[in-house]
């Protein structure tokens, strides 16, 4: 988004066990993740190539289209009480600026170097490089209305879907911050210097992580029901259209609980017709190859349908929604034996997108006796910070 550029209209938990992270962080070394079909594509890096390090300044926040990294960790923070109209705005814009000058030093190893107030945050996330750090900071439904600034006319809250269970401890927020990285520790460590910079603003709501399983480059990971999870995503064409809204977009979280035992216990036919997928390869049923079309019209000579009517992929196929896209992003988590599922996180130009298919899930997914939603956020991801700008310049201009 331009400085001169309006709002976009709408377009029609814990942390894993130890030894698990530790597991993880061993294996980066050989292995990385999948990555959005947006951009930069691992499949069509040349053989060897090194995976790419991200930088902070730019038009758009890194985090969104960018390969997606082995960690996450969703950060919610409410503003202060006492901070409203212009002393929140003069705040929250200290806040920013304070934010922007340790992620660019970090980052971009940009200079002068940090007063020494910030030389303690900085070192500590000095590696966020390597790592292949991201930090995507976005506004919730109720943060302009506080502040008494002009809100994205597609900022709101999410309606309630009929099989919602969610806890109050991990949802909502005014302010939400993505961070994504190959090694856990430098997400835990940049979400403890983020929150440091913040002082008094920003007080902590909740918090999640998530994680994907070791997975070699170009390959799509699998989550915790066994099937590979992020196959079908927008190419870069589509983002354009329906991601992007200029240099802007949104951000819907959902922490969703998998009975992962349940679902275990299903006949491996059945589970395959569930999704709508074969296992083993990924690819749509009756088809050979995880990336071929998902043909949710195509029969058999019995004039049965080839993908069923209650599948997963059906229920999501952007057929429905004439070519509408969502990119998804999403995470496993696992806060132990009761409590394991999937950091459902998805990027799309219009929050109503994902409303319309949640509620087609609701009602056709058979995925959905098996899954419960028991968090949900979303916001609105600033534009980038431009050289010599400050993150939300325009937004708290």
């Amino acid at each position: 988004m331009t400085a001169h550029a309006a709002f976009p209209t709408p377009d029609g938990a814990s942390a894993p066990a130890r030894r698990d992270v530790l597991t993880r962080a061993a294996a980066l070394g050989a292995l990385t993740a999948s990555t959005s079909a947006c951009a930069d594509h691992a499949r069509s890096r040349p053989a060897g190539a090194g995976p790419p390090a991200f930088g902070f300044r730019g038009p758009r926040q890194a985090g969104v289209t960018t390969p997606q990294q082995m960690a996450a960790l969703v950060l919610a923070y409410d503003l202060a009480p006492a901070l409203r109209a212009a002393g929140g705005v003069r705040a929250l814009r200290e806040v920013f600026g304070r934010w922007t000058r340790a992620l660019a030093q970090a980052l971009d190893g940009e200079s002068p170097p940090p007063s020494p107030a910030q030389a303690k945050d900085i070192t500590e996330i000095g590696g966020a490089a390597k790592s292949r750090l991201t930090a995507t900071v976005a506004i919730g439904p109720r943060l302009p209305r506080l502040l008494r600034v002009a809100a994205p006319p597609a900022l709101r809250e999410l309606p309630p879907f009929p099989d919602d269970r969610l806890d109050p401890a991990y949802g909502g927020g005014d302010l939400l911050v993505q961070l994504c990285a190959d090694d856990p520790r430098v997400t835990t460590a940049a979400a403890s210097a983020l929150t440091r910079l913040a002082g008094d603003t920003l007080r902590p709501r909740w918090r999640q992580t998530g994680f994907l399983p070791p997975t070699p480059a170009g390959r799509t990971p699998r989550n915790l029901i066994g099937f590979k999870d992020g196959t079908e995503q927008p190419s870069p064409e589509e983002c354009e259209r329906w991601v992007w809204s200029d240099d802007a977009t949104f951000l819907v979280v959902r922490r969703v609980h998998i009975d992962v035992a349940g679902f275990a216990r299903l006949s491996t036919q059945r589970q395959e017709r569930i999704i709508g997928r074969h296992r083993a390869s990924g690819a749509p049923l009756g088809r050979h190859h995880e990336h071929d079309d998902v043909d949710i019209f195509a029969k058999t000579p019995q004039g049965r349908y080839v993908i069923p009517l209650g599948s997963h992929v059906r229920a999501a196929s952007p057929r429905l929604d004439a070519g509408a896209r969502i990119l998804r992003r999403g995470y496993s988590y696992d806060s132990g034996p009761d409590d394991r599922g999937l950091l459902f996180l998805a990027f799309m130009r219009d929050p109503a997108l994902f409303a319309r298919v949640q509620h087609r899930m609701t009602a056709t997914d058979e995925l959905s006796r098996f899954t419960e939603h028991r968090g949900s956020a979303v916001a609105y991801v600033l534009p980038g910070a431009l050289a010599g700008e400050d993150l939300g310049a325009r937004l708290l201009a």
